[in-house]
This record gives structure tokens, C-alpha cells and sequence, in this order.
């Protein structure tokens, strides 16, 4: 089955369930960060390779009655190794073709990206929660700033690397 790594990348995390095509085509024009992509197309691409998953078993399709949205939800089945497979084996021959250090900080930054995407969600989550049941603050505040702690850390290991390659870049070490 081939599949986009950036794609395998969004999906794979146990967190990232319940979406949208048009939620792993947001995290993807984050973590591309290239303008000139066809947000029309992209959805489009991105919603094959979720027919592809659903297709495998992997995934469930549920298209919602009244509006007509389509979400997407993992089944007992899905298989994160072999996503996570697949994601590695479209890095590693990226890291091969673009030649090192460079592709690897690339790949490490769009992780981090992706991760961060997951943990903001989470936080709105809880602020979300928070508001429909404040009586549980007791339970809910830990987790919250446990979420907003690791945002900062992310968001630290984000700016590390892109201060890094922006560096190289002008100084051509990389």
C-alpha cells in the first residue's frame, strides 16, 4: 500500500482519532509548510489515502446524517507499527535522496510540529470540558497543564531546530 509519509505521520499517533479529511489536510499544510500546494488538491489526495486505510480495515467511515460530514475513526485493527513503518520508509528515502543532516532536522521539525497539533487539541479539549463540567477542575486542571507544559517543550525542540537550519542555511553547513 503505498501511502504519503506525512500522512501515515498524522494518523499514527493514538491520540489523533475521530477526523476529518479536512483536519489531516490542516496538520499537513502545517507540517509541509509549503504555500504553493493546492489546498482543493491535497484534500483530495489526502482523502484517497484514507479510502486506502478504510480499505485495509484500519479505519472506519462515518458520514454524519444531517450535514453530511465524513469523519474517520480507528478500528481495533489499525495497525500503528505498519504506520509508523510506512512513515520511516518515505522519511528514510527522503533522507537519502535530500542528503543528510538537513533532511533529518526536517523530518525531527515535522515530527515535533505534528506532535504539537496533537497536544493544542488536547489542551482544547480540556479547556472545552472544563466549561461543561466545572466541577471537575479538581481532575481536569493537572491534566490541562501537563498538555500546556509539553506545548512548551515542543514548541522549544520547534524553535531549536529551525533556528538551526535557518543558521545553516545561511552559513551553507548543512
Amino acid at each position: 500500500m503505498k501511502l504519503d509519509p506525512l500522512v501515515a505521520q498524522i494518523v499514527a499517533p493514538k491520540k489523533f482519532d475521530h477526523f476529518s479529511t479536512s483536519d489531516v489536510r490542516t496538520a499537513y499544510l502545517v507540517l509541509k509548510s509549503d504555500i504553493s500546494l493546492d489546498s482543493s488538491a491535497l484534500r483530495r489526495k489526502i482523502y484517497g489515502d484514507l479510502l486506502k486505510l478504510v480499505k485495509r480495515g484500519w479505519l472506519n467511515k462515518v458520514v454524519a446524517k444531517n450535514k453530511g460530514l465524513t469523519r474517520f475513526s480507528k478500528t481495533a485493527s489499525f495497525d500503528v507499527n505498519t504506520i509508523i513503518l510506512q512513515a520511516k520508509l518515505g522519511s528514510t528515502s527522503l533522507f537519502k535522496s535530500n542528503g543528510g543532516k538537513q533532511a533529518q532536522l526536517l523530518g525531527k521539525l515535522n515530527h515535533y510540529k505534528s506532535e504539537l497539533l496533537l497536544n493544542i487539541g488536547e489542551s482544547e479539549a480540556y479547556k472545552e470540558l472544563y466549561s461543561e463540567f466545572p466541577e471537575l477542575v479538581d481532575e481536569i486542571q493537572p491534566q490541562y497543564n501537563k498538555a500546556r507544559d509539553n506545548n512548551t517543550k515542543i514548541l522549544g525542540k520547534i524553535r531549536a531546530i529551525e533556528g538551526l537550519l535557518k543558521h545553516d542555511k545561511t552559513s551553507g553547513k548543512i
